[in-house]
């Protein structure tokens, strides 16, 4: 009896050393299943925001919880996911984009404080990361630079391509856009192309003007 146990004994120390028992535990990049793939597609400086924002709306219309695990990007699609990895450190975090920006030119993404804390970056308020896109992908992205936000006014939305450019034959300088929304395409009216915002709504005013109404969108990747 006492040899068995002894036996089962030496048995579970050897798995502990070799194998955990059988459970071998994965770093946060391996389980992130990112770090070190070919998916990076952004380089840059990181950023973070916390309790002034929680609680508001993000610019999807969720309601924003610092202690989430979400981030804020320019362009890259909603619900898209990335691995951030603090090139400092090494430590990794995975995101889900529900937000835009961040504002600061030398930025390309603002993380809850929850994913700045799991990459040590609370203290410095900062750091240099690189992103790999895990979740979402940009192979019809309509964006050009991932760092650049693009502005249009849409003027109009159908389900049927042809109501869309009879509207836009009868507005100077429209153009038909096809989107897929959930599975169902649609065909909106679009007018003019923007990295100002600002200008984008001064020649909204002036469609206007000219009886036609509309809004300034972001350009997404939809």
């Amino acid at each position: 009896m006492f040899q068995s146990k002894f036996a089962l004994a030496f048995l579970c120390s050897f798995l502990l050393i070799t194998t955990g028992c059988g459970i071998v535990p994965k770093t946060k990049g391996e389980a992130a299943g990112a770090k070190g793939s070919n998916n990076a597609i952004e380089t840059g400086v990181a950023s973070w925001y916390g309790p002034n924002f929680h609680g508001k709306l993000t610019a999807n219309g969720e309601t924003y919880d610092m202690d989430g695990m979400t981030a804020a990007h320019r362009t890259l699609p909603f619900n898209s996911e990335v691995v951030v990895e603090n090139l400092d450190n090494g430590k990794t975090t995975r995101v889900r984009i529900n937000d835009r920006g961040p504002f600061a030119k030398d930025r390309i993404i603002d993380l809850s404080r929850a994913a700045a804390t799991e990459i040590d970056m609370i203290g410095p308020g900062t750091a240099r990361v690189r992103l790999y896109l895990v979740k979402g992908d940009l192979e019809n992205s309509r964006v050009t630079d991932l760092k650049v936000a693009n502005y249009t006014i849409q003027l109009a939305s159908f389900t049927r391509e042809d109501q869309a450019q009879q509207k836009s034959s009868t507005i100077e300088g429209s153009r038909v856009e096809r989107v897929t929304v959930n599975g169902t395409p649609f065909f909106r009216v679009v007018y003019g192309l923007y990295q100002d915002p600002e200008k984008a709504a001064a020649d909204l005013e002036k469609l206007k003007a000219d009886g036609l109404d509309g809004f300034v969108k972001q350009v997404e990747n939809d």
